[in-house]
């Protein structure tokens, strides 16, 4: 800390210096009309005799992140987000007061510069600076050997440091606005209707999770910050809209792993007239397609496997999965009992009191989602586990709902819409019953949305994806603080 303090008051006192001279240390407006980046791609391949003949002007800005100097000129390497690019600067070159404000410049510091294209006798593209306008003073040292900030809690707590130090966080990034912008394109080609709807609810609804709290004053109700869009999005369809998407911000008060962020991004879509099997072939072409746009290939690479894209991804059925990977007997999904002693024998850790279905899901995801490494649509989940998909005709007891898997972890959850008012009521107060006893996950009883149903939805097959898992996937990153800017930490000491 004294070094910092030691760097910081020498770097104020330069500061403080700069405006001796005139020049203010915070500076206003620059017009750079070029990047780094598209200089680089547009002339960086030319010879040093083509640049020498075409004298070709740029204008551009960035933040010195190399700098070396030697008697009256030096070098400089700026980063503007785009690229980087090196810059020379000589004192014959520049007017007495931009000199002096080369000689100031730190390590962080943002300027602006003026100058031609050239290559240097070592032949490094380079731009020499005839301007040179002084943007903003670092106070504080960018981190030693910059290059290379590795400390995570420094990275995650400080994104605005790890995006200078580390260029492939910045690509990162990058790829994730890309990502998104693809799925938005993809889905109004398609006749999807993008919509908004409330963060803050006053009944918690559209998934199992835990909710936050948060107190309207004006009004003088709790209410809860989103945990799905799910109920306002089938509301929508219940008014006309036929397709309807949201890329939005959820929020689940739970816990914290490389999976699992309170805040997160969800895409969230809804077409009416279709079923869940519509919702198989329309995931397989919309992840399939932007791997393709996105990294040029269906086969992405992710943590040392390869994933294959290409469809069709294979179909396998919830219990059927549990009692195969598991070697089970049938007669384990009926039996309670049965159900306990195949949890300890398989050391899955299950609370003695839990229902069957409760036990035979904690099998599920100890035991199965592991294994699926390979995109896999698990599909026919129980009742008792999917309150808003509608039952399979073939069978009351289970659900018209998949759910993928890719790399051991779910992706998205899609179900064929509940659409039966009075079923659905029945499936809320079922809901209700289990968080009086103690759930704090069970769904309330949404009288505004039973109420929407009752003036009659259309069938309707809805998804949900995860985009901050699928970003993980697509930029082969094994933590999700690593593709959320600004992941929720404990607080700094």
């Amino acid at each position: 800390m004294d070094e910092l303090n030691e760097q910081r008051q020498q770097r104020i006192k330069k500061l403080d210096h700069l405006r001796e001279i005139g020049v203010a240390p915070y500076g206003a407006r620059f017009n750079a009309k070029d990047r780094a980046g598209l200089l680089i791609k547009q002339h960086g391949e030319k010879t040093k005799e083509v640049l020498e003949q075409e004298k070709i002007a740029c204008t551009f800005a960035g933040r010195v992140v190399a700098l070396r100097r030697f008697g009256k000129a030096g070098f400089a390497v700026l980063q503007d987000g785009s690229d980087r690019l090196q810059i020379y600067f000589k004192k014959d070159h520049l007017s007495e007061q931009a000199y002096q404000v080369a000689e100031q410049l730190d390590l962080g510091d943002w300027i602006g510069v003026t100058g031609t294209l050239f290559r240097t006798k070592t032949n490094e593209f380079t731009a020499e600076v005839r301007e040179l306008t002084f943007l903003s003073k670092a106070l504080r040292p960018l981190p030693e050997k910059w290059h290379g900030l590795t400390d995570v809690e420094t990275r995650y707590r400080q994104r605005y440091v790890d995006l200078i130090a580390n260029p492939d966080v910045h690509g990162i990034f990058a790829l994730r606005s890309r990502i998104i912008a693809g799925i938005r394109a993809f889905l109004i080609e398609r006749g999807f209707l993008e919509v908004e709807t409330p963060m803050m609810h006053p009944i918690p609804g559209g998934a199992a999770a835990k909710p936050f709290v948060t107190h309207h004053n004006a009004l003088g109700v709790d209410l809860y910050l989103r945990i799905a869009p799910e109920l306002y999005l089938k509301r929508l369809i219940v008014g006309g809209f036929p397709r309807v998407f949201e890329i939005n911000r959820n929020f689940r008060n739970e816990g914290i792993s490389t999976i699992h962020n309170p805040e997160f991004t969800m895409l969230e879509f809804y077409v009416a007239y279709a079923d869940y099997h519509d919702l198989i072939a329309l995931t397989e072409e919309l992840l399939s397609t932007l791997a393709q746009q996105i990294l040029g290939t269906t086969v992405v690479e992710y943590q040392g496997q390869s994933i294959t894209l290409t469809p069709p991804w294979r179909r396998w059925s919830y219990h059927q999965s549990i009692l195969e990977v598991n070697k089970l007997d049938p007669s384990v999904l009926q039996d309670r009992e049965k159900a306990l002693a195949a949890a300890k024998r398989l050391n899955v850790p299950v609370d003695p009191k839990w229902p069957l279905f409760n036990i035979i899901n904690e099998i599920f995801e100890e035991t199965v989602e592991p294994n699926l490494q390979q995109p896999t649509f698990i599909t026919d989940y129980p009742i008792e586990i999917s309150p808003l998909a509608r039952r399979k005709d073939s069978d009351p007891s289970l659900t018209d709902r998949f759910e993928l898997y890719i790399a051991g972890r779910e992706i998205a959850n899609a179900f064929s819409e509940l659409n039966d008012p009075l079923d659905q009521r029945e499936r809320f107060e079922g809901q209700a019953a289990q968080r009086a006893a103690g759930d704090e996950e069970a769904h309330l009883v949404d009288e505004d949305f039973l109420r929407a149903l009752e003036y009659g939805m259309p069938p309707t097959a809805g998804e949900g994806i995860g985009i901050d898992r699928l970003i993980m996937l697509f930029t082969n990153q094994a933590s999700i603080r690593d593709v959320v800017l600004f992941p929720q930490l404990r607080p700094e000491k």
